[in-house]
């Protein structure tokens, strides 16, 4: 275990005590260490905890070191370092084998971290020592659910919610569904709550310059994986036309979990589609905002269901407009023929419809950039998101937020569409 103390932010006094008074102890539960959406969402989260209970003490868990560790700091009290018992799918034989034998100190430790905080927040389903733990303190534990499983994996997923008993927030009305869609209040008092991640932008969106005149400049933001789709989007502009393909041109950003081989086979494969001088294969950045300034349109092309789709709020809130598969959140964040586009997932041959419409008539989408943006700064800005975030915890910590009364606050936790 290795311990992290804050550099930045409010000088808490020593364990939890503040001008005679207990502190007010929160642990939040992270499965990752990067800054992809789910981590960028955690952080938000920490954040809006900090900025509603600046006098509490938050202790953040994570599995180990890594960059979103700079942008948790001026937030958490202290930041623990810690092993955790992760369900991952390529990972899942090992853990009922030989990781088994780490479980029983894993149940303990969440355990106890839920016994000595009055609230511990859980970032994603796929912490199951904590999800296992929490059945014993379902009061105290919130478990915020970001993905959706497929497969043994929903199975697993879907049973530990349940054991859990503890109160649930999803990111979208598609990961609810995956997840059996619990009813607001079941019959033992657990809540759900539906809250879209709030995404940070810019103060407002890019003037659109793509005229028609040069070529169209596309932007894939994403994991290399099984998931994103990048392999779709390469498949359908190979398979333009050539004077069509030589009006796109495409970055293909991001990195691998842990796998060099996944992001050397994306470069190759580029080359063996002979799109070498249309697509760069670009590494994973902290900060997107070049490659958005960059792009005309953002496209998720993914394969597999998104819980919901940061990047292509990110997009809207940049004035791009975003060409995502028809699928998981995907559709709740983008109106179709309104803010972006739909196209079936996996289907090379109707992107590069899509992309030819796109490239041939600008005229039809000019409007795209203002409707997207409105959308984001109406439905998935932060400050929306934190107050819903914030009105769940105060309302199981029977606590005021400092900004609004509480009842005010929880009309608002819901999502809208």
């Amino acid at each position: 275990m290795k311990f992290l103390p804050r550099l930045k932010g409010p000088v808490l006094s020593g364990l939890g005590v503040q001008g005679g008074k207990i502190a007010m102890r929160i642990a939040c539960v992270h499965q990752g260490y990067e800054l992809y959406g789910s981590d960028r969402s955690f952080a938000e989260s920490v954040a809006a905890l900090r900025a509603a209970f600046p006098s509490a003490e938050i202790e953040v868990v994570l599995p180990r070191e890594g960059p979103i560790v700079d942008i948790l700091e001026p937030h958490a009290s202290r930041i623990v370092f810690e092993p955790l018992w992760v369900l991952r799918r390529q990972a899942m034989l090992k853990l009922a084998t030989v990781e088994m034998a780490r479980l029983p100190a894993a149940l303990w430790r969440a355990w106890r971290r839920m016994r000595d905080n009055d609230l511990t927040y859980i970032n994603t389903s796929i912490i199951a020592d904590y999800a296992l733990a929490a059945r014993l303190l379902p009061r105290k534990a919130l478990l915020h659910i970001h993905e959706i499983p497929e497969g043994i994996l929903r199975k697993v997923l879907v049973a530990l919610m349940r054991w859990s008993r503890a109160d649930l927030i999803f990111n979208s009305r598609a990961t609810r569904a995956t997840f059996g869609d619990p009813p607001s209040v079941d019959a033992k008092g657990r809540r759900t709550h539906v809250v879209y991640n709030g995404v940070a932008g810019p103060v407002a969106a890019l003037p659109t310059t793509y005229d028609g005149s040069r070529p169209l400049r596309v932007l894939l933001l994403g994991r290399v994986n099984r998931i994103k789709g990048q392999e779709v989007l390469l498949e359908a502009v190979a398979s333009l036309e050539g004077a069509l393909r030589d009006r796109v041109e495409v970055r293909l950003v991001g990195g691998a979990f842990e796998s060099v081989d996944r992001e050397q086979a994306l470069a190759e494969l580029v080359g063996r589609m002979g799109l070498t001088g249309h697509v760069e294969v670009l590494p994973f950045v902290s900060d997107p905002a070049d490659h958005y300034r960059w792009a005309d349109i953002v496209a998720v092309p993914s394969r597999r269901p998104e819980s919901l789709g940061r990047v292509a709020i990110e997009a809207m809130g940049w004035g791009r407009p975003p060409l995502v598969s028809a699928i998981g959140g995907l559709v709740e964040v983008v109106a179709d023929g309104e803010t972006g586009w739909h196209v079936p997932p996996g289907n090379a041959a109707a992107l590069a419809g899509k992309l030819t419409e796109i490239i041939l008539r600008p005229d039809r989408w000019r409007g795209f950039a203002a409707a997207g943006r409105a959308r984001y700064e109406a439905v998935f800005s932060e400050p929306i998101a934190a107050a819903a975030i914030v009105a769940i915890v105060a309302d199981k910590l029977k606590a005021p937020t400092p900004r609004q009364g509480r009842s005010r606050v929880a009309r608002e936790a819901e999502t809208s569409p």
